[in-house]
């Protein structure tokens, strides 16, 4: 493999770590293996901490195309919690709000759904890295300030309910680049006469790339030493 002409690399982004962690690492040991100062490394679509899934990494040359990458319909498989809000709309922060939801069946949550597939307007959350005068929002959030957010339009190509439960929903979600998973929770929450946040997510897919094509950093490093054995013989 020529990391520095450049290589397109699928990996499996683990939990707590943001992008640009895996960017970083992925950075460190190419430059190791190489023996090089730097190379350009970049990825071609933010996930975050608390989500898993799909990450695809480009390096040298190939950072060219990560834009391509970014505009690639995405699959994601989200759960949701009903019943109770948070401010960044998923687990990086407490729950503020509980709501009733002895009303919400499944039926009732597969009328719901529908709603939202096609071209919509989410506005996104406020804990997102939206730029707002120069300061991305979260940076904002954390310190309390009061942020405000213009609707995007997006597209979303299919929503299906995958297992319901009283208070907790797992769902497939196929979108166009700028979804945010979190919103859609906020949104079907409050569609619920409710309210939800998200609990737990993974991109399954971007593109025709999907979990099934992605490697562990343990693979990336078996993959790093057979490269430099290939080179050496």
């Amino acid at each position: 493999m020529n990391f520095q002409d450049g290589e397109i690399l699928y990996f499996n982004k683990p939990l707590q770590w943001t992008s640009f962690d895996l960017v970083n690492k992925i950075r460190y040991k190419i430059c190791r293996d190489l023996n090089i100062k730097k190379i350009k490394v970049g990825h071609a679509g933010t996930l975050d901490p608390l989500a898993t899934g799909v990450m695809i990494i480009c390096t040298g040359k190939a950072t060219k195309r990560i834009e391509e990458f970014q505009y690639q319909t995405k699959e994601y498989v989200a759960t949701l919690s009903l019943g109770a809000t948070t401010p960044s709309f998923d687990l990086e922060t407490e729950i503020d709000n509980t709501y009733n939801t002895s009303h919400i069946t499944q039926e009732l949550v597969e009328q719901i759904l529908p709603q939202f597939v096609g071209s919509i307007e989410q506005i996104p959350p406020a804990f997102s890295a939206c730029k707002i005068k120069g300061d991305r929002a979260y940076e904002l959030a954390r310190k309390g300030i009061q942020v405000e957010l213009k609707p995007k339009l997006l597209v979303i190509d299919e929503i299906e309910l995958l297992s319901y439960q009283q208070e907790e929903i797992k769902i497939r979600v196929v979108c166009s680049k700028g979804t945010y998973i979190r919103a859609l929770a906020r949104d079907i929450g409050k569609a619920l006469q409710s309210g939800a946040h998200l609990s737990g997510l993974e991109r399954t897919r971007i593109g025709d790339i999907t979990i099934d094509d992605c490697m562990s950093l343990d693979s990336f490093e078996q993959l790093l030493k057979n490269n430099k054995l290939n080179t050496a013989i």
